[in-house]
Order: C-alpha cells, then structure tokens, then sequence
C-alpha cells in the first residue's frame, strides 16, 4: 500500500469509517499479552526483545489513555468523528480504552507486569497467527501481531511499543467489512501507535 493511499484511508469522512475500521463489538484495546512473572530490570530484555535506547520516563503512562492517548483531531483522522472513549482496564496489564464509532480503535498501557516488549515476546509471540517486527517508531521499537485465526486476522491488528525496557504500550485497531483485504491493518494500526508515541513524547518534554 502506498503513503498516499494509507494516508487516505486514514483521514477523516464519516464515509471513511466504514473503509477503514469496524467491527466495534470486538475489543480494540484488549491487550493479547499474558503477564509473567516480572524479572530484574538487570534481566531485561530478554526473549529476544530489542532494548530501548531512549526511553521515556514511567510518568508518561501514568495517566488516563482515553485523555492521554490520542486527541481529538487523532481520533477525528482514524475514525472520522471523535467518539468518548471508554475505560476497559486489565487488573493484570493496566489502564486502556476503545474508541468506537463504526470504526475500532484502542489503546492500552501494560504498566503492571514491568516486562515491557520482552512479555510480548515471551508470550504473544509463539501464539501469533501473526507477527512482524517493525521499524522502530519515532526511536522505539514495536512489533505487530494478532492471535485471531483464518480471516479474523486480516480484520484486527494490534502493535505493541516498548517506551522503556520494562514498560509498553499498545495500538489495536479492527478494518470494516469493506476494507477487509484491501488495507493491512497491522499497516494502519502502526500508524495509530506513531501518534500515541508522538503524544507521549509530548507529555515528556520531549
């Protein structure tokens, strides 16, 4: 898929919505990690997660992602409207929220089990139907991936970013019905975790 072409399925007609995100009934921001038990910091990472060599400070996860994560105008471009966001904490992960309209997005801080992408690795990755490491974003290293089997895969995407060596966070999002085998949700979702990362950045100073 071209920039061009990307860029357009994510900015912002209500028409858009349709194309490029749906299925809101699923969960966009429910993290698909399995916690373990947290290691040392000296041990991290490990299970062959790349180190962050710029981390950002722990207080950037430390407030609400339906304020934190994505701004309106964020929203506006992904899903065509800004709808509230709803809180969908994970007691063992951390704090999260879905923004639906008829488009999914999510966003969840894994602040909880201290392992960063190295739990990613360790748990989500032999599960993954599918997995791709990406270019780091904006510095930070990610990867995407999906547990959904056969065709759900090609509907859901969610990438994770390491912030720190033992801290993470998440971007998921769900394509519609008519944008399912035309647009590569890992692709979109990627783009979705870049403003997330912008906006912590932000948050730091930095």
């Amino acid at each position: 898929m071209t920039t061009k072409r990307l860029l357009l399925l994510l900015s912002g007609t209500a028409a858009t919505v349709a194309v490029v995100a749906g299925c809101s009934s699923g969960n966009a921001a429910a993290p698909t990690s399995i916690p373990a038990p947290s290691p040392s910091a000296a041990s991290l990472p490990h299970d062959g997660a790349p180190k962050v060599e710029h981390p950002l400070p722990a207080s950037v996860l430390s407030g609400d992602p339906c304020q934190d994560a994505l701004t309106s105008d964020q929203l506006k471009q992904i899903l065509g409207s800004a709808p509230q966001g709803k809180r969908d904490d994970n007691a063992a992960l951390g704090r999260a929220c879905n923004w639906d309209a008829d488009a999914g997005v999510g966003v969840g801080y894994d602040t909880q089990t201290h392992e960063g992408l190295s739990g990613v690795y360790a748990n989500t990755k032999p599960q993954a139907s599918v997995w791709h490491e990406l270019k780091p974003i904006q510095g930070f290293p990610a990867a995407a991936h999906s547990s959904e089997k056969q065709g759900a895969a090609q509907e859901f995407c969610q990438v994770s970013v390491g912030i720190r060596d033992d801290l993470s966070f998440d971007a998921s999002l769900y394509l519609s019905q008519a944008n399912i085998g035309v647009a590569d949700p890992c692709e979109l979702a990627a783009r979705v975790a870049d403003m997330v990362v912008t906006n912590l950045r932000q948050k730091a100073g930095g």
